[in-house]
């Protein structure tokens, strides 16, 4: 296969939006893009009870998954598709700082630096009042 020109590359970045989405994890959360700019996403995940402990703070474990998407979605926002398509999260560290409490959790992803194979995001979980909730960094790998 030869190089994508730079109008499929727009094309195959514009499309993470709606794919991501629709992987079965993602689609069962029901996470929405509220941005998707490149190196600059929000990820929102609206509210369900059965996403909570207790019917009113969501598990950590959601709250982590959807920090990881809004990062590999900024890391894919700005991609250079021809390096490859292959992914994965190579590491990612969550600080839980604070709860969203019968709240939309927005996740605020940025990509930091991009290296050969790896990209840098930082990413910001708060609640619909803007009050956060986790910070994590991540590192993921983009490979052909």
């Amino acid at each position: 296969m030869g190089e994508l020109t730079e109008e499929q590359q727009v094309a195959a970045r514009n499309s993470i939006p709606k794919v991501m989405p629709s992987t079965p994890f993602l689609s069962g959360l029901g996470i929405v893009f509220d941005k998707y700019d490149p190196d600059d996403v929000v990820v929102r995940l609206p509210f369900r009870d059965d996403l909570t402990n207790d019917g009113i703070v969501y598990h950590g474990g959601v709250v982590a998954s959807v920090l990881d998407t809004a990062g590999a979605a900024a890391a894919w926002s700005n991609h250079d598709f021809n390096k490859g398509m292959r992914a994965s999260t190579v590491s990612m560290s969550v600080q839980f700082v604070g709860t969203a409490k019968k709240s939309d959790l927005l996740c605020a992803a940025t990509t930091i630096k991009r290296g050969k194979e790896l990209i840098f995001t930082e990413i910001t979980a708060r609640d619909s009042d803007g009050n956060t909730v986790a910070h994590a960094v991540q590192v993921y790998r983009i490979v052909p």
